[in-house]
């Protein structure tokens, strides 16, 4: 049995399912020993090429990342490691579910409590999002981006009006600036393919407003992703009401760094952004 990847061939039973750290059952080994050593030698480690898409012979597609001394692997729909919790898509969708049939029992939504142990469940799943979409973001694949980056700001929602221990909740919240960031950069990107800049700068200023308004989270990280996702999307903003010209010199000089530093994924996405632009 066989799967193609981006033209190559593999054999299925050398495509792996690794265990990420955060400890999820369920890995594929290969054959009766745990010895991964074949795989890696069929994907030798190459700074340029470390990201690549693989159709799996169900017609799945998964995001593998060769890394020095590995590969990681993503669904690229449902969880990003491919688990169903409690027979459903997400963890999200089994609280939001809980919350709707408790709004049905009680005609309304109070005293509904998230626990500290739930809310771990919520936070896992968030990490894993974040891994995927930090990937989307990388090779430009913005749809995916913006999904995941929606799913995460999803679990802001619920972890802020329903979980009952403050610490618990600062541990997500603090990171909404940046979540926002992402999700309106996606989105940004979307309209401005289509070519509608007119848009696409209504969803950046829409951004840079609801960030200024989040209530204030007194932690380093908050401070910093606050600041630094409002100093984005206004460079952005700026950059895209300006010429086509200026944007692509722009963005040739990004390029231009993020191959020095070996940045190739980076370098890849500013590439089409670059080609997109000069199409328009």
């Amino acid at each position: 049995m066989k799967c193609s990847c981006r033209g190559i061939l593999l054999k299925q039973e050398q495509i792996i399912l690794l265990k990420g750290w955060w400890g999820i059952p369920g890995s594929r080994y290969l054959g009766d020993t745990m010895d991964i050593s074949g795989i890696l030698k069929d994907w030798e480690y190459d700074p340029d090429n470390t990201i690549r898409i693989v159709t799996l012979e169900d017609e799945r597609e998964v995001i593998q990342i060769r890394q020095p001394l590995g590969i990681e692997q993503y669904e690229l729909n449902g969880r990003p490691d491919g688990q169903r919790p409690f027979q459903k898509e997400s963890v999200l969708d089994e609280f939001l579910d809980r919350l709707d049939y408790y709004k049905i029992l009680r005609s309304s939504d109070e005293n509904f409590v998230i626990t500290h142990d739930e809310f771990k469940q919520l936070q896992e799943e968030a990490i894993l999002f974040y891994f995927r979409y930090i990937l989307m973001y990388q090779i430009g694949d913005y749809e995916k981006l913006e999904r995941d980056t929606a799913h995460n700001l999803k679990i802001c929602e619920i972890v802020e009006r329903y979980v009952e221990n403050e610490k618990d909740k600062v541990e997500i919240l603090q990171y909404r600036p940046y979540m926002l960031k992402m999700n309106a950069i996606a989105k940004a990107m979307i309209q401005i393919q289509k070519k509608f800049k007119g848009v696409a700068r209504d969803i950046l200023r829409s951004a840079i407003d609801l960030i200024k308004n989040i209530p204030e989270i007194d932690t380093p990280a908050f401070k910093m992703e606050k600041t630094r996702s409002i100093e984005t999307l206004s460079m952005t903003l700026k950059e895209l009401s300006g010429s086509d010209q200026s944007i692509v010199d722009k963005l040739q000089k990004e390029l231009e760094e993020a191959v020095e530093v070996e940045a190739y994924e980076r370098a890849a996405v500013l590439r089409d952004q670059i080609q997109t632009l000069r199409n328009q």
